[in-house]
């Protein structure tokens, strides 16, 4: 089993790790909340300083009128050997040690300034304190405010409640022991931290009670109602304290001797001799360590359920926003390169119907592509005076015997001209909806959301590459509109019936019919046949089209994308590659907390593991 030393020991430990890291109790559920803790509670000028210094031993906290405490104080005390020397350390300033407890006085009011500054505020940031001595017992107590009734000068009005608001947030924890504090020469019924601690521990589970200024109670009267428990009852039983006069304070009475005065006070007493070895500060001291060590004991399950919630939460989130980056060259490079491959396969699901986006590729090839090709103007192109004066203009001065073949082939040259603006258009189109694929998977890369520089040079690289197939794309089917023009398909016209439609007979007495509509008829034939070639041409180039944008955009852009990147990457420097994983500042803050707070969590689950169950 663990000893009394080793368990709030431990805790002293981990109380100490969760305020380096903010987590001081307070505000909300926490580890430091976790763990049980006695709290000091009592009005102003309840004896509440004299009795923590009669269980240090030692006079070393501020005194003065007014609220002197205005921030909580976590006071761990720590047995050591006998004849061992006596000093102080505060978390603020671990590398110091003092031994002289002035000093300690000192620093504390420092302290307090540092944070409030000089007036009369108060915070709730605890200053920590550990004191090693052979005169006290392991025990960790956190002295609040004086509760008060009425702000003094350069306290703003709220300060009264300001202060209960603060004592409130710490006694009304389950895990908290109240130490309540409360001048035996005045009436119980009115004690501050006797109705506080009714109010959050009605029961009085939690509640011990001490009865100050024993000694200075009127003649005639006494304190044994409430120390016998018949004045105000609680679980655990009433401690008597007898506070140093203020001649011994201004006399520096050594506090050592003031617990052999207290200790003659109770023997002698008429009224409490009988209680003698149940009162005093002393006696206190090692009340509470043994109640905080079973109370320990008794919450060291609960403690490791919440520190393995709390490490199982913390990995989760570590996992969500990304774990630290290493340090060397090749692991920034190894996680640039695993960065860009997640985002190649967000990219690739897009295109391949994993996600949405690449059926708008279909779409462009389906009915952006087909529309342009209807709205070409080869009607006007191939109307019967356009053809006649085409046809015209290639016969020059001689005029052609059989077949117009060069006014064919400028026709057909002329039409096929008109290829090129909807094969372009389907390119561009292509190209806007893989730079919106784009642009989406970085979006939705969960890992590039944490390294917003890299983001955008991928994003660049990508935009970049995609200029590149689109400028090859646009090369191709410009090519293979021209091939069309290049070499006409002779099969086509060889099974034309290039004959005239034959001459229906005139009737008898008819008018002879005008030499034109020969002519007429003749040229709307020509037009006739090049549409047929057009439209031959159309469905094939509606059919290769895609096909040559899908070679060299899309499928490039599936193969390539960021092969040039890969490229630069391998070539920067170890500098370069880290300004490539700069992050966001907040980002990399909130990491950095929850990697020290997820080491405080293991190790305090280690250490209690090594000791709770020795």
């Amino acid at each position: 089993m663990a000893t009394m030393k080793s368990l709030i020991g431990l805790i002293n430990k981990i109380q100490r790790a969760c305020t380096v890291l903010g987590d001081h109790g307070g505000e909300g559920m926490s580890l430091w909340e976790a763990l049980p803790t006695v709290a000091v509670v009592g009005g102003q000028s309840s004896g509440k300083s004299s009795v923590l210094e009669s269980v240090v031993g030692r006079d070393f906290l501020p005194r003065g009128s007014g609220i002197v405490t205005r921030r909580p104080l976590v006071l761990q005390l720590h047995k050591t050997e006998e004849g061992t020397t006596e000093y102080a350390e505060f978390l603020h300033d671990p590398r110091k040690r003092f031994t002289d407890f002035a000093a300690v006085r000192k620093e504390i009011e420092d302290e307090t300034d540092r944070i409030t500054g000089k007036s009369k505020q108060i915070s709730n940031k605890p200053i920590q304190l550990s004191i090693y001595s052979p005169n006290v017992v392991n025990l960790t107590l956190i002295d609040l405010p004086g509760l008060t009734k009425v702000a003094v000068e350069g306290q703003p009005d709220s300060i009264v409640q300001d202060i209960e608001n603060m004592v409130r947030s710490y006694v009304e924890k389950p895990n908290c022991i109240i130490l309540a504090i409360s001048p035996a020469n005045q009436d119980i019924a009115t004690s501050d931290a006797i109705k506080l601690a009714r109010e959050v521990d009605p029961t009085g589970e939690r509640t011990f009670g001490v009865a100050t200024k024993l000694d200075i109670m009127d003649k005639g009267t006494d304190c044994l109602d409430v120390l016998e428990g018949r004045s105000y009852r609680l679980q655990h039983p009433w401690v008597g304290i007898v506070n140093r006069s203020q001649a011994d304070i201004n006399k520096r009475v050594d506090m050592i001797a003031a617990r052999r005065k207290e200790r003659e006070y109770f023997e002698t007493s008429p009224e409490y001799g009988h209680l003698a070895s149940r009162m005093g500060s002393e006696y206190l001291a090692k009340l509470l360590s043994q109640h905080l060590e079973t109370v320990i004991r008794q919450k060291i399950p609960s403690i490791v359920a919440l520190i393995n919630k709390s490490i199982d939460e913390i990995n989760a989130e570590l996992d969500r926003i990304g774990r630290p980056i290493a340090v060397d060259s090749g692991a920034r490079l190894y996680t640039i390169l695993e960065l860009c491959r997640a985002f190649d396969r967000v990219f690739k699901e897009h295109l391949d119907g994993g996600r949405p986006g690449g059926d708008r590729i279909y779409g462009v090839f389906d009915h952006q592509l087909p529309a342009a090709l209807k709205k070409l103007p080869f009607d006007r192109h191939l109307s019967t005076k356009n053809v006649q004066k085409v046809v015209s203009e290639a016969d020059g001065y001689q005029p052609h015997l059989i077949a117009p073949e060069q006014g064919y082939r400028r026709l057909i040259d002329g039409s096929i001209g008109y290829f090129k603006g909807p094969a372009e258009a389907t390119v561009d189109a292509v190209h806007f909806v893989l730079k919106e694929l784009v642009r989406k998977s970085i979006s939705e890369t969960e890992e590039l959301k944490r390294f917003p520089t890299l983001a955008s040079d991928i994003a660049a690289a990508a935009n970049e590459a995609l200029e590149r197939f689109r400028d090859e794309s646009r090369k191709t089917v410009l090519r293979l509109v021209d091939m069309e023009s290049s070499y006409l398909t002779v099969d086509f016209f060889r099974k034309l019936n290039l004959e005239p439609e034959k001459e229906k007979p005139n009737p008898r007495n008819a008018p002879p019919q005008n030499a034109d509509i020969y002519s007429d008829n003749h040229f709307r034939k020509i037009g006739s046949n090049v549409s047929a070639y057009i439209n031959m041409v159309c469905d094939t180039l509606r059919i290769s089209l895609p096909k040559a944008v899908v070679y060299c955009q899309v499928r490039e852009a599936k193969r390539s994308l960021l092969n040039f990147f890969y490229a630069q990457v391998g070539r920067k420097e170890k500098e370069k590659l880290g300004g490539m994983l700069d992050e966001d500042p907040q980002l990399m803050e909130r990491r950095g907390t929850l990697a020290k707070r997820l080491e405080l969590y293991k190790q305090a689950r280690d250490d209690i593991d090594a000791v709770a169950w020795k």
